[in-house]
């Protein structure tokens, strides 16, 4: 795939791939993405994950054609980028390797050496110069490694950018870009919004009008609705006007509880109400819808004392990647002690710019008109500024 006339693309799509860091479902597989920079002087950006060494070796050779590189460029230390620089310097072993020192620590670990005899040590403002190519390095560390780098080339205007602008999905997958790229934003990346805000404020500074990143497609078109995107992201916006509620129910009458509060929402002309029943949805997904919309309802049974394990499961996966300026309704449900309302508010404390509704719902196993008037209260008050 050719990028511009000198940057070709060299990655591979992996459609063998079920759980991606073992975590994440990835139906429509993964792309490991790769690029080679023909100038004077030839660079390797990345190198792929380690069960498609010959495939990504064999696209390197045909987009040499004859030629050898000078530098190979590792941005990100992950294995799923980094597993094939020993086989690299197998076949092209007088090639520089272009990192941060970070990087190269980590090459110690993975690699048992740090490759002192042929490494250059680049940081924040440092060039590289390929001829006419011009290789500007930023800094990007927490994006979301500490040792990451992205790259700018001010020739081509196309800044390759590690993980930042990646997707799940591999590039022959027809899917929206948004919502994989959401999904893989806050599953792996959304605890380091302050980071990834710094980074977009020196991208903001770059005449950018391609974007090339390790997993997903390149992008080329409307860049603005991707940077944007990435700016509510990160800095914790509300994406989508709505409400997400998620459940977990034993024996069926929390969930009653949800259906009905999701009716009243809807007849009180919610913009949208998106339901996830976290014994049974992917977390990943839940986790996104949760970031994505302004205002969520956590409905769960007493459970040991506590919450349900899922709801239990669920606020942690928030909460540690940061959860926070949203407003939160809470419904629980108990048979003789109650406490899940509680705990679930304990769990959330240190979160920040988090706002607790007024109204909450509490069942006693099942619904009667008491918990029902509290359903009907809670929609008012969550409906009241749409």
């Amino acid at each position: 795939m050719e990028i511009t006339k000198d940057i070709k693309y060299i990655g591979v799509n992996d459609h063998d791939i079920d759980l991606f860091e073992g975590h994440y479902i990835v139906e429509n597989g993964m792309a490991y993405n790769s690029y080679v920079i023909l100038d004077e002087k030839i660079a390797v950006m990345d190198t792929v994950d380690t069960h498609f060494t010959e495939e990504w070796l064999t696209n390197l050779k045909t987009a040499l054609n004859g030629r050898k590189p000078d530098y190979l460029i590792v941005q990100h230390m992950e294995p799923d980028h980094s597993a094939n620089i020993v086989n690299f310097l197998k076949e092209y072993p007088e090639t520089v390797l272009v990192a941060s020192m970070a990087a190269f620590n980590m090459m110690k670990q993975f690699f048992g050496t740090d490759y002192a005899d042929k490494k250059m040590v680049v940081k924040e403002g440092d060039t590289l110069s390929l001829g006419k190519h011009t290789l500007s390095f930023v800094a990007a560390p927490m994006v979301h490694w500490p040792e990451v780098i992205v790259t700018y080339d001010g020739c081509d205007k196309v800044l390759f950018s590690a993980d930042a602008f990646g997707k799940f999905g591999a590039l022959d997958a027809e899917e929206d870009w948004a919502c994989e790229a959401r999904r893989y934003y806050f599953g792996i990346v959304g605890k380091y919004g302050m980071q990834v805000q710094t980074l977009l404020k020196k991208a903001g500074n770059l005449d950018i009008q391609t974007i090339c990143p390790l997993h997903g497609p390149i992008l080329t078109e409307n860049l603005e609705y991707y940077l944007n995107l990435y700016n509510i992201w990160s800095s914790y916006g509300v994406e989508t006007e709505g409400i997400m509620i998620a459940y977990t129910s034993v024996y069926g009458n929390t969930k009653k509880a949800v259906e009905i509060l999701a009716d009243r929402l809807r007849e009180k002309g919610c913009p949208k109400v998106v339901i996830a029943d976290l014994a049974r949805e992917d977390k990943a997904e839940c986790v996104e819808d949760a970031f994505r919309y302004g205002k969520l309802v956590l409905a769960t049974t007493t459970y040991n004392t506590g919450v349900f394990p899922y709801m239990r499961e669920f606020i942690n996966s928030l909460t540690e990647r940061n959860y926070q300026n949203r407003t939160i309704a809470l419904m629980e449900n108990g048979t003789w002690a109650p406490m899940a309302a509680k705990t679930m508010k304990a769990m959330l404390e240190n979160s920040k710019d988090i706002t607790f509704t007024e109204n909450s719902v509490c069942i006693r196993s099942a619904l009667n008109d008491e918990s029902l008037a509290q359903i009907d209260a809670l929609a008012e008050e969550l409906c009241r500024e749409y």
